[in-house]
């Protein structure tokens, strides 16, 4: 089994940075593909960022491009997720998640590829 644990979050003004962490154990693996979603209420939860885990490359969203940027240590076993330049529209709850070194890149986007879940930690941004 693995367990995903999320760490980091809070309130930050406009402008701000956080630094999230997610540190995982159990039955974890250096290929292992780790990315970051986050969720408000009333929508889906949404893809922000991943980093592969066979080469390190890394993908973000749109939304996010040139502000956040995700990386591991795999050593710790946890998964970073800097962000800077916080927007109001970043407030929501962000999830760590696992999926398998298999998916291919196409698919490293959707939501269902992920097997493992951390439990979230709540970012909000405000004056």
């Amino acid at each position: 089994q693995v367990q995903l644990m999320e760490s980091g979050g809070g309130l930050v003004q406009p402008g701000g940075s956080l630094r999230l962490s997610c540190a995982a154990s159990g039955r974890t693996s250096r290929s292992d593909n780790m990315a970051w979603f986050r969720q408000v209420p009333g929508k889906e939860r949404e893809f922000v960022a991943v980093i592969r885990g066979r080469d390190g490359t890394t993908i973000y969203s749109d939304s996010v491009k040139g502000r956040f940027t995700v990386s591991r240590d795999n050593a710790k076993k946890t998964t970073y997720l800097q962000m800077t330049s916080l927007k109001v529209e970043d407030t929501a709850v962000y999830y760590c998640a696992k999926s398998r070194a298999a998916v291919i890149t196409s698919q490293l986007r959707v939501r269902e590829e992920y097997d493992n879940w951390g439990q979230g930690t709540q970012v909000t941004v405000s004056s």
